[in-house]
């Protein structure tokens, strides 16, 4: 049976990777850490024991170890600004594509490989259904802006791409793109923890995000819990 693999970040409780055991695989891109139980992985995209900010994820290595140990299905939970009022913080969005034109990452660096890059819709209906069957409201289509980390992006650029996107964030465009390079199918949640910076007058607070972000936490672990 295929395994299944589910990408979180840094904020998801230790609870929620009870029965799982410590597994280290080596990439020829660097080693990796994660968690198995039986078909399922679950890999901390910042690492296990120490927080990597978001610029520094060796990408390559975390998807390339997926790819090792037999994933064919990658979900992926991921941390968001807002770049609509209409989404507010609290909200969980399914996107349906993204955008990410810089600081690209691709296995194919001594070759001319184009691959058509995107988010399946296979695994977007599974968690669509999900869900609704654990009656959690979802945002069901939007577009996910990756910008270079670790900071937030300034008021003028928020305005330049606001028209663009719904949601930005510093990581799941390098992991789809990786991932479809290896053939996996790729899906993601956004939990949006916070209006872009400038998007409303209110200033963006780092401890406001993190107070904001825990409104998502256990829709996020019911939906990882019962992902299969």
């Amino acid at each position: 049976m295929p395994k299944l693999a589910v990408i979180v970040g840094s904020g998801i409780p230790s609870s929620v990777f009870e029965g799982f055991k410590r597994k280290n695989v080596k990439t020829k891109y660097g080693l990796v850490e994660l968690l198995v139980r039986n078909n399922k992985l679950i890999l901390p995209r910042h690492g296990m024991s120490k927080m990597k900010p978001p610029h520094v994820i060796n990408h390559k290595a975390n998807i390339s170890a997926l790819k090792m140990l037999g994933v064919k299905d990658i979900l992926a939970f991921c941390s968001v600004g807002s770049l609509k009022k209409s989404i507010k913080p609290g909200s969980l969005v399914v996107v349906h594509d993204y955008i990410s034109l810089f600081d690209l990452e691709t296995y194919h660096d001594l070759e001319a490989v184009f691959t058509v890059s995107g988010l399946s819709d296979k695994l977007r209906e599974k968690i669509i259904s999900l869900a609704r069957r654990l009656k959690i409201n979802t945002i069901n289509k939007g577009v996910y802006i990756q910008t270079k980390g670790p900071r937030f992006e300034t008021p003028a650029e928020i305005k330049m791409i606001k028209n663009y996107g719904d949601v930005v964030g510093m990581t799941m465009g390098s992991e789809a793109t990786l991932a479809r390079e290896l053939d996996m199918d790729y899906a993601a949640v956004c939990s949006v923890d916070n209006y872009a910076n400038g998007l409303i007058e209110k200033k963006l607070n780092t401890s406001e995000i993190k107070r904001l972000s825990e409104k998502n936490l256990g829709k996020t672990v019911k939906l990882i819990e019962l992902w299969q």
